[in-house]
């Protein structure tokens, strides 16, 4: 067949990954990945950590596959972790949470993000606002479902919207509002008069608000406070979140959504027809690390802020104007005084010329929005010390 009909199009249109003539391009991330084995350069581009996660949180897994948890849990996911999940949330943020009900596991938060999606948009007509930049699933996601994605930018240095750019971008036609916080890739904590206005809006347009919170445990400045805790959002928020930038287990792909019972339930009747269920060893051993003492999590977080603090230093010293995250594993530079002026193209180059991979803002914004992010690149902070201060040295040449 010369032409596949179908809704892989319009997903690969929405990620970005559509030529003209209906080719689909390699993700930038498996594109600069591939790049930085076949040029043996550090890779600060991908998100995921260079060590294992807590020990409790492994041999857990372990225990679970010996003592046979090694078909399909339930559904709704396995009772430990829900429970556990519940807990979690009661503890740290004060939110009462039905495990029975209001909690649905799910094959990672990308999965819980896909199948909300699919679950309450409705037609063509319907919007779903975002932030831009935005990680780049929520594009293709939104495009699978069949809904019209409608930006609010964020811009440097502080990569915060302006609320009456997001007044003017939430109308009647508005769905759901999906919020990623702390922000992947700005780095971005967002603010309580933000997190006000996102309530406000979506009662007045009766949109639903999805928060992507998979950084939860790392924003460095404050605690986290999740919009369902403002007072009128828990009854119109789902929130999704993961075990795998909290225990460094991004593999196993265990998150989670917990809202309202009849949003978990609208999601769950849509969920159940893509994965049913997964991760049986993991789930409990997610149950473990979510019930483990506080020192582990705020341990988490100063350790992220140091790496993140020693790469913004290593950035600076090469030449980069840095803007630094307020949490997540990102740190976004402007290039543009290192020669930049195209981040896509400086961050192709970058392997050859100093020896590290990283990836360009460009890759999170929609095509309408490149010029505004065009110097911009982002790089993790999620690996071992030691990589980073090697990427240090490399990164010098650049100045040099």
């Amino acid at each position: 067949m010369d032409v596949i009909p179908g809704a892989w199009r319009r997903t690969a249109a929405g990620a970005g990954l559509l030529s003209p003539k209906g080719e689909v391009a390699p993700t930038i991330f498996a594109e600069m990945s591939a790049l930085a084995v076949r040029t043996g350069a550090i890779n600060l581009g991908q998100g995921f950590p260079d060590e294992d996660g807590p020990g409790e949180v492994l041999s857990a897994a372990r225990d679970a596959i010996a003592a046979g948890a090694n078909q399909y849990p339930p559904g709704r996911g396995a009772p430990e972790l829900r429970a556990a999940i519940s807990a979690h949330q009661r503890r740290f943020y004060g939110l009462d949470v039905d495990p029975d009900t209001e909690v649905l596991v799910t094959a990672g938060a990308t999965e819980a993000l896909s199948a909300t999606l699919l679950a309450l948009i409705d037609g063509p007509d319907d919007e779903v606002v975002v932030f831009e930049p935005y990680y780049d699933s929520y594009a293709a996601a939104v495009a699978l479902a069949g809904a019209r994605l409608r930006t609010v930018p964020l811009r440097a240095p502080g990569f915060q919207p302006d609320l009456d750019e997001l007044a003017a971008a939430v109308t009647d036609r508005t769905r759901i509002i999906l919020v990623n916080d702390p922000h992947n890739p700005t780095g971005a904590v967002f603010s309580p008069q933000l997190q006000t206005e996102i309530v406000r809006l979506a009662h007045a347009h009766d949109a639903v608000i999805v928060t992507d919170e998979v950084y939860e445990h790392l924003a460095f400045d404050a605690g986290h406070v999740p919009i369902a805790t403002l007072p009128g959002a828990a009854e119109r928020t789902l929130t999704i979140s993961s075990a795998g930038k909290t225990f460094s287990v991004t593999g196993w792909k265990v998150g989670w959504v917990h809202g309202p019972a009849a949003l978990i339930t609208a999601v769950l009747t849509v969920k159940q027809y893509l994965t049913y269920s997964g991760g049986a060893p993991f789930q409990p051993a997610i149950a473990v690390g979510l019930g483990l003492p506080d020192a582990f999590f705020t341990g988490i977080r100063d350790d992220l802020r140091a790496r993140q603090a020693l790469l913004s230093a290593a950035l600076s010293s090469a030449g980069f104007a840095v803007h630094a995250p307020q949490g997540g594993y990102f740190t976004v530079a402007d290039a543009t005084t290192l020669g930049g002026t195209d981040a896509a193209a400086f961050c192709r180059a970058l392997p050859e010329r100093a020896g590290v991979v990283a990836i360009p803002i460009s890759a999170f914004v929609s095509p309408g929005s490149q010029d505004a992010y065009a110097g911009l690149v982002r790089f993790a902070a999620c690996k071992r010390t030691e990589v980073i201060e090697e990427a240090a040295r490399r990164l010098a040449s650049l100045h040099d």
